[in-house]
Order: C-alpha cells, then structure tokens, then sequence
C-alpha cells in the first residue's frame, strides 16, 4: 500500500501535525527565492510547482547543505532510518517531536548531521467546531515561502537502490496556532534556517534554541474546502477561502 494512498483513504483531522502543507509559487518566484535565501542558482528539472495539497508520501521541495554549498532536490516525505528493516516506517515518521530530538535512536544523529530545510508557503489543519472539523490554511501574512526545519535520511533497499527521505519538525504551537493545534511546525527565520543547515553547529544547546514556537505576528490562517482532506484533490480550489456562514462558529 502507497502512503499517498493511505492518506487519501483515512480522516486527516486534527490526528498530525503537520500532514499537509502548500508551495504555490511559480517556478519563476522559486528560483529567485532559492538564489536570494540559500545562494543556489541550480535547481532541478523534476521539481514542479505550484503544489496545492502536498501528502505524506508525495516528493517535497528540500534544501540540504552539502558540507560544501546548499543544494535543493526532491526528497520523500516519510523518514525511514539507515537502520530500518524496510519502508513501512515512513507511515508514522512524517513529523518529529522537536524536545525529544536527542533522545531518540531515529533520530539523534540526523538532528546532529543530517539536517534540511522543507519549503513551503501554507499549511493544513483542522479546527474543532462542535462536531465537525473544518479545515484551515495557515500561512504568513505576506504569503511568502517559509522554510520548515526537517532532518533526512538515506534508507538502502535490498537491491542497493537508495532512499532519501525527510520529517517535519514540530514544536509548541504559538498564541494564534494554539487555537486551532496545540502543535506547529519549526518554522526558521532568516538568521536560523543558515544555522540550521550549517554543517558546523553541533552542539545540542545550539540546535534547541533554533526549534522554538515561530511569532504569531506574522502569521494568519483562513477556512478552506473540504476538498483539502483527500489527498488526491491537487488544484487551486484547495487553498481558495472560503465562507462559513452557519450561527456559532468559528470565522
């Protein structure tokens, strides 16, 4: 069974954080954002964008550093460890507590040395509103690409073949997330997305303070359709805002 597969059959709401997410730039604004924020001027023909409704399973837009630059590729969202026995891990490891980093086998040296950026300009959640669950896209005020802290992973098959692929970091939701998840993904700013990726900073107390709740400020969220909770809904109608007439709710 495909993850894609799964997350288009099973109920989304609320259970993870964060399962769905947006890159709806051209490749246009991509390029210049990659040029502008991480110095990379090569970007490869296999990334396509916009992308609506990115599920667990899909292929993502990540930025590793090499050791020597910053280098953006496809990678696949579901961390499977070098160590695992196959790839049905990849199922629960969409996301990663931030404050266990360390302690975790999967984990632990990932956080030390295998290190990502995940680009993204929104992502989905599910408020409670008495007993329905409507979905919401969250994103920055001035709807711009944000880069999401994540870790990777390379996971070699049987027939020698290689993986890679990536989790979502999480944190404590701010005061305007809180509302709705009681989660967030490490969203970096400027100065810490070049720290993260720096391959020298290794010190626990150096990457924790990165890993913390992004300003609520900045940041907005909006009702949307439905049509977000399956997986196989990839267009524009997906992120469009939507009314939400009915007494008592929440908008």
């Amino acid at each position: 069974m495909s993850i894609l597969f799964l997350y288009a059959k099973i109920d989304l709401e609320g259970d993870i954080m964060c399962g769905r997410f947006t890159i709806t730039v051209d490749l246009e604004d991509l390029r210049e954002y990659l040029s502008e924020s991480f110095d990379i001027h090569d970007m490869s023909s296999d990334i396509l964008v916009p992308r609506y409704n990115v599920a667990p399973g899909q292929m993502v837009v990540a930025v590793i550093h090499d050791g020597k630059k910053n280098r953006v590729g496809l990678i696949k969202w579901g961390f499977i460890p070098s160590f695992a026995k196959d790839e049905t891990m990849s199922f629960s490891m969409i996301n990663a507590k931030s404050e266990t980093l360390f302690e975790k086998p999967a984990y632990k040296d990932a956080v030390i040395h295998k290190r990502c950026v995940i680009l993204a300009d929104g992502f989905y959640e599910w408020m409670k509103d008495k007993d329905k669950k409507q979905p919401v896209r969250i994103l920055m005020k001035d709807e711009k690409i944000f880069p999401m802290a994540g870790l990777w992973s390379t996971y070699e098959r049987k027939d020698g073949t290689k993986l890679h692929t990536a989790t979502i970091l999480t944190t404590e939701a701010n005061a305007l997330i809180s509302s709705i998840h009681d989660r967030m993904p490490v969203i970096l700013s400027d100065e810490s997305k070049t720290k993260w990726l720096n391959p020298s900073i290794k010190e626990k107390t150096e990457i924790e303070k990165l890993m913390k709740p992004y300003p609520e400020d900045f940041m907005t969220y909006y009702p949307v359709s439905n049509l977000v909770n399956n997986a196989k809904n990839e267009n524009l109608k997906c992120i469009e805002k939507i009314s939400i007439k009915q007494e008592n709710t929440l908008f």
